[in-house]
């Protein structure tokens, strides 16, 4: 779908005192409105300076569904955003308190835990098949030696194979397991038995249908309510959705149903600093209750539970896993579009180019951590690629 061009809208946005304050912040970005690079902003609504100024990214968000601008490349206008650090510089009043609920609520407890499953992971089956790749692997991919979406999740779960070390016969959990891509693929490829939890209806059986001649298992289960043993354990892409009041209730559950000479991967996306919580717009329209922790979160959450093997960032790949997701997407979406409507391409659309361009900034991060219970005996061999 094609962005909509200039129009005189953008220049009555510099008419009033908050929209000049934008067109400032902008500029300092190297952003123009209604400018003919591909980053530049074009506007059709005189109230979006307001709206960003009073609600941040939830107004800058909610202005694009709305139709109330475009950029032709807004996965490079993001980046731009970012680098310049104009996220910074706004601090929306209206705001302030989303952000003292979110540190004074458990906002994943195990009542509203389920409620991502239902918003973003059960939209259907079909629309998931089509954006992501052949084993519907929906988190970032390691693109160090592929040259497709395809190869990176696949170069990516044998990677976490390797990195635990799997063994023909051994048991594996996947806390988080999605429509079972890893699940499947250690099952294939190295012998292993897998138990999968999820927290999404349409996950578990898919999955379910998909790999009934595999050993592995889908349990619709919170995992607060899990006790099993296994020998290895991993987690991909579920622990932004644990929330920071849950981070050691988590990591205590590993450490029971991990046995004492196993190793647990947690791969998970995280942000470089403590302060600030959820983004508004992410947690209202894409992943309800989601967080993302900070390197030091997770260390004083494993504090007398694991020993710290390893930690991997390969957070820029997300940037290329997400723009290859966008373009799945643009090519699928003539099949979705009368069933989604415009709306929801331009919230998805919104999303995806969002998140790439925040990667591309290296303002997230995206981490493997390998840990242990008691230390790895002579020391642990790393595996990075």
């Amino acid at each position: 779908m094609a962005a909509r061009q200039s129009s005189p809208q953008d220049i009555v946005f510099k008419h009033t005192k908050s929209n000049q304050m934008i067109t400032d912040l902008l500029s300092k970005a190297d952003i123009d409105i209604g400018g003919d690079k591909p980053w530049d902003i074009h506007i059709y609504s005189s109230e979006l300076g307001r709206r960003i100024l009073a609600e941040g990214n939830l107004g800058l968000g909610e202005a694009y569904i709305d139709g109330d601008w475009e950029a032709p490349q807004l996965d490079q206008f993001f980046h731009k955003v970012i680098s310049a650090g104009l996220e910074k510089k706004v601090k929306p009043v209206r705001l302030a308190g989303q952000v003292l609920k979110a540190k004074l609520l458990n906002r994943q407890s195990l009542k509203r835990a389920w409620q991502v499953g239902e918003q973003h992971y059960d939209i259907g089956n079909d629309f998931y098949e089509a954006m992501l790749d052949k084993r519907m692997t929906y988190t970032c991919g390691f693109w160090a030696n592929a040259s497709n979406l395809d190869e990176a999740q696949e170069h990516k779960l044998d990677m976490i194979c390797r990195k635990l070390d799997l063994k023909p016969g051994q048991r594996v959990l996947d806390i988080g397991c999605g429509w079972g891509s890893f699940m499947s693929y250690a099952a294939e490829n190295y012998g292993v038995e897998c138990v999968g939890l999820t927290i999404s209806k349409e996950q578990a059986e898919l999955g379910k249908e998909k790999f009934q001649h595999l050993p592995i298992e889908f349990r619709l289960q919170d995992y607060r309510t899990f006790n099993e043993q296994f020998d290895h354990i991993v987690s991909i892409g579920m622990f932004e959705h644990v929330g920071p009041k849950n981070y050691r209730t988590y990591f205590e559950m590993v450490n029971r149903c991990l046995k004492q000479d196993g190793l647990f991967l947690l791969h998970t996306i995280g942000k470089n600093h403590r302060r600030g919580g959820v983004d508004p717009w992410i947690d209202k329209y894409i992943f309800p209750n989601g967080e993302l922790p900070a390197i030091s979160h997770i260390g004083n959450a494993i504090e007398d539970l694991f020993v710290v093997e390893d930690l991997h960032n390969f957070g820029a790949d997300y940037d290329t896993t997400l723009m290859a997701w966008y373009e799945n997407f643009e090519a699928a979406w003539p099949r979705f579009k009368e069933e989604m409507g415009e709306r929801f391409y331009r919230m998805w659309r919104y999303y995806l180019l969002s998140c790439a361009g925040a990667f591309r900034a290296r303002d997230i991060q995206l981490w493997q951590w390998v840990l242990s219970r008691d230390g790895v005996a002579g020391g642990y061999r790393r595996i990075s690629e």
